[in-house]
């Protein structure tokens, strides 16, 4: 039976640093960079922890900027 994993991009340019998603995330998956900073100055979202997304879009939903895309990848 196949399996199916979330796969999670950050448009990092676009983030704020909110911590919105990383704490809508069920799985711990996303956190905010802890040393790294966009053009504007804050602190973006990344995939910590990638083999635990299970592609809910949690975060997606409540990202007020729109900076999230939640992909399902089918693994045989």
């Amino acid at each position: 039976m196949a399996k199916v994993l979330g796969a999670v991009t950050v448009n990092q340019e676009r983030c704020k640093g909110c911590d919105l998603c990383v704490v809508a995330c069920p799985t711990k998956v996303l956190a905010l960079q802890p040393k790294e900073v966009n053009n504007k100055g804050y602190h973006f979202a990344y995939m910590q922890n990638p083999e635990a997304c299970i592609g809910c879009s949690s975060c997606a939903t409540v990202c007020p900027d729109g900076c999230i895309e939640v992909y399902r990848v089918i693994v045989k």
